[in-house]
């Protein structure tokens, strides 16, 4: 499928009245998982693009083109909250976050297994086992505050058990930028993976920035703005590995063919039929926007789209999916791995000074970072840990479940200091 090549309905019809801008949400005890994580990856992909468009018009004169990003950006805002009103008013921040990190686990996992650029796939791998660890930290809090099991919330489609543990992601702020995607003609699906991991972890890092404000006791505020400030380096991170040599106006054309591939993705893949319906009708608005973006391109520029993306045919679906084993084979192998500038280096040998220092500055004392002393109060009230394993961690530091490991990702720091 080329959507350049299918013809929109008219554009008239882009906003609609009150009743059906208001939806039924999902019910949380009875919600798939994965249509859970659809709603927040699509969430924060019209986020990007309301902010895109708010900075597009903030940086041009001409009030015509000012006009129709606009006019796009008002029915994007409509998208936003649509989607925003399918989650429940009974599902706490802390079960939603559950579903947050399971998006950024089986995301990352996803595009990293299919993208070509190997730049592109050692980022998605490196905080693979970031995101991974959020997500063992955030189920432990669940059940030491509230007694849930997060098992439950992720369907038993993603592992909770120690990632590269979270004191050891604190990186000096040099480290977090990576090589750009510099080839003329980059491969399709690199383009909408960097695109899309960019848009899902800036709509995490924005949603613990917030959720960290309104949270009712000192733990889980610190835990929050302390996971938030990781989140950070990863849109950092993912952010840097975007083309830097396109206009704006291009720009707004890959960000509406983003959009597209993921709503036909979301569409191809759902199991709830009423959301289902959802992602056909935001398909639709999408292709709207894209041809409005496609005519301000030849209007403005006189390109066309197979200057911008040569190959629009659709890759497949975007699939959420379990993808244990993959977590796993990575977590082996690189659990140990820090940033040093644009590479990877393994700690235990190779430990950048500037990482060294950044956490001297920010972990010391060890007691005050909270995503450890946290799971050390969770150990000492219950004996072990909370996990939801299907076999042993496959990182043999990990797997003692009496004690919360600091030094993993972060060897040289722990030699004769704590």
């Amino acid at each position: 499928m080329n959507p350049f090549k299918m013809r929109p309905e008219r554009t008239g019809d882009l906003f609609v009245d009150w009743e059906k801008f208001w939806v039924k949400p999902y019910n949380k005890n009875e919600v798939n998982p994965y249509t859970r994580t659809r709603i927040i990856l699509m969430n924060g992909t019209e986020f990007e693009n309301v902010w895109f468009s708010h900075q597009f018009s903030r940086s041009v004169g001409d009030d015509e083109l000012r006009r129709k990003l606009a006019y796009i950006r008002k029915s994007e805002q409509q998208q936003q909250k649509i989607l925003t009103h399918l989650k429940p008013a009974d599902e706490s921040a802390l079960e939603h976050t559950i579903g947050y990190e399971q998006l950024a686990v089986d995301l990352t996992a996803h595009l990293a297994k299919r993208v070509n650029d190997k730049n592109i796939k050692s980022a998605l791998d490196f905080a693979l086992l970031e995101d991974f660890d959020h997500l063992y930290r955030y189920a432990d809090y669940l059940d030491f505050t509230t007694g849930e099991h997060a098992e439950k919330l992720v369907g038993g489609y993603t592992e909770i058990t120690p990632g590269r543990p979270t004191i050891s992601h604190h990186r000096h702020p040099y480290d977090s930028i990576r090589y750009p995607m510099t080839d003329k003609c980059p491969a399709t699906m690199d383009v909408l993976a960097a695109n899309v991991i960019t848009a899902a972890e800036q709509q995490t890092m924005n949603y613990y920035m917030n959720t960290a404000a309104l949270w009712p006791d000192e733990m889980g505020r610190r835990l929050y703005q302390e996971i938030g400030m990781v989140e950070e380096q990863h849109v950092t991170q993912y952010g840097s590995l975007l083309m830097p040599c396109m206009s704006r106006l291009e720009n707004l054309l890959v960000h509406q063919y983003v959009e597209c591939w993921l709503y036909w993705s979301c569409y191809e893949t759902e199991t709830d039929t009423r959301i289902r319906g959802i992602w056909q009708f935001m398909f639709e608005q999408e292709l709207k926007h894209l041809h409005i973006a496609l005519e301000l391109l030849r209007q403005y520029e006189k390109k066309d789209w197979q200057e911008v993306i040569p190959d629009a045919e659709f890759p497949a679906p975007l699939v959420m999916e379990s993808n244990i084993e993959y977590v796993r084979c990575v977590l082996g192998s690189t659990v140990n791995d820090t940033a040093c500038r644009e590479r990877y280096v393994d700690v235990r040998t190779n430990a950048p000074e500037t990482f060294i220092r950044y956490q001297r500055m920010v972990n010391d004392p060890v007691r005050n970072v909270m995503s450890h002393t946290f799971i050390e109060d969770y150990i000492r009230k219950n004996g072990e840990d909370y996990r939801f394993e299907v076999a042993p961690n496959p990182v043999p530091e990990l797997r003692d479940r009496t004690k919360d490991n600091i030094c993993v990702g972060r060897q040289p720091l722990c030699r004769n200091r704590y």
